[in-house]
């Protein structure tokens, strides 16, 4: 009996630069924090560090246009909860 491994089915998503060029990347992880309904996503080019590590990106999402928006995280007490979020996602792997 051979054991067959399923892969995950990636999720993939593109983004628009705001000069027009587009780039598809891998959804790692979207997530919201209900207390203040902030809507996040952490994805992947699949670029390696110089230590072989992926590389990952955060961003938070933003639908007030319509269209979501990829903003920066500049709050810190956001940032180390997202901190923490990536700590978790690390141990599972």
């Amino acid at each position: 009996m051979e054991n067959q491994m399923q892969e995950k089915e990636k999720k993939m998503m593109t983004i628009v630069a705001e000069d027009g060029s587009t780039e598809v990347v891998e959804v790692i992880l979207a997530f919201e924090f209900k207390d203040n309904r902030n809507e996040y996503v952490i994805y992947t080019k699949n670029e390696r560090d110089e230590n072989e590590n992926v590389t990952v990106y955060v961003s938070r999402v933003e639908r007030t246009s319509g269209k979501p928006r990829l903003l920066g995280v500049d709050d810190e007490e956001e940032w180390n909860r997202i901190k923490d979020i990536l700590r978790e996602l690390s141990k599972a792997e």
